[in-house]
């Protein structure tokens, strides 16, 4: 049996290595984004308040993830769109769409009481699955 080989994608939150946790991790052609929060570079919110603006922050780092692992957009199967208030989630899903649109994945919308950090409207999670993964 073939071992597959697992990688560890980082975009430098401080907290990955306070918790122990990786932003996303690739193994063969699997590919796992964990809860994706809107934070700028230096950790702080991206768009307080707005959760279209939230959604978008959030899925330019899952892009960013996905392509540091090999990937892209285009090969994600499956989206949690996991918000503190449920009657936002047409702006969630608005600011989604165009990251999703040619992959058309399977999605989950729910929300949660709140997160760690309460200016956090949204996170996202995403699974992919590279189509043509020879060689890993």
């Amino acid at each position: 049996m073939t071992e597959l080989k697992r990688q560890l994608v980082s975009n430098g939150n401080p907290m990955e290595q306070i918790v122990g946790f990786s932003r996303a991790v690739r193994v063969g052609p699997y590919i796992s984004v964990g809860g994706t929060a809107p934070v700028d570079r230096d950790g702080k919110t991206v768009g307080i308040g707005d959760v279209h603006a939230q959604t978008t922050q959030c899925f330019e780092i899952i892009k960013a993830a996905l392509e540091q692992a090999g990937s892209g957009l285009q090969d994600i199967v499956r989206t949690r769109v996991i918000l503190t208030d449920i009657e936002n989630w047409k702006a969630a899903i608005d600011a989604r769409k165009p990251y999703c649109l040619d992959a058309r994945p399977v999605d989950t919308i729910m929300a949660v009481t709140r997160f760690v950090n309460p200016e956090w409207l949204v996170e996202i999670e995403v699974d992919a699955v590279i189509a043509d993964h020879a060689g890993q």
